[in-house]
């Protein structure tokens, strides 16, 4: 049965990540493209060396990327996919290791969760960034976006498990404990980008996710309506 789980949670995510790829298709990557304008116009001051010396900007041009065009369509495309699928398994492990069942009737609140945990949290510290803007200790901020999923996911599970106040109160800890330790920040916040891009591209990207965690929800409920008892029986 938790195979049948895994397989109805890959195609509902994969599906899910479909039409999420089409929105940013649309949304996000026309402002992606304009930040890279800007990006690219300051690089020349940025990346002045020695003579002789090769630059940052000369290794970056040998590294791969996709063309604007049909091949950052499928890259985005297909990104959107495994991302979509994944976030799915990971929805139904939680429901399967919590016994709380995913169904079509409770999928949006499932998704609307997921979002929550994985989107509206970590983007309260860390929100979705542009080329060309500046950004904090990758490691670091790894850290602290992986434990705000963990800590807010955690919350919302006493809040839906528990109504005794001390288990409520645990729960707000958890979910504001991330917050008062503080995202890592950037030693700069000067960049080129403009201020309107980056606020428009980090609305359309939290938008996105919103339509994507809602339909992960909702299609795994559909996906795993019809051997769910089967499944949380065990």
């Amino acid at each position: 049965m938790i195979g049948r789980l895994v397989l109805a949670a890959l195609i509902a995510g994969m599906a899910a990540g479909f039409i999420y790829g089409g929105i940013q298709h649309v949304r996000t990557t026309p402002l992606i493209l304009a930040a890279e304008v800007f990006e690219n116009a300051a690089k020349p001051a940025a990346h002045e060396h020695a003579a002789g010396t090769p630059s940052q900007h000369e290794h970056a041009a040998e590294e791969w990327a996709p063309n604007d065009g049909w091949q950052r369509t499928f890259s985005t495309t297909l990104a959107s996919v495994i991302t979509g699928a994944a976030f799915a398994v990971m929805l139904a492990g939680v429901s399967l290791l919590t016994g709380l069942p995913i169904t079509p009737r409770n999928g949006l609140v499932w998704g609307m969760c997921g979002f929550l945990a994985v989107t509206v949290a970590p983007g309260a510290g860390l929100a979705p960034e542009l080329p060309g803007m500046p950004a904090g200790d990758l490691v670091s901020r790894q850290i602290w976006w992986v434990a705000t999923i963990i800590a807010t996911g955690a919350g919302i599970f006493l809040i839906a498990k528990r109504r005794e106040l001390p288990w409520l109160a645990a729960a707000v800890a958890l979910i504001a404990l991330p917050h008062i330790i503080g995202a890592p920040q950037p030693p700069t916040h000067e960049t080129a980008v403009p201020a309107g891009l980056a606020a428009s591209f980090a609305a359309n990207t939290i938008a996105a996710s919103a339509v994507l965690w809602s339909l992960i929800g909702l299609f795994l409920g559909l996906a795993t309506e019809r051997f769910s008892k089967e499944i949380y029986a065990t």
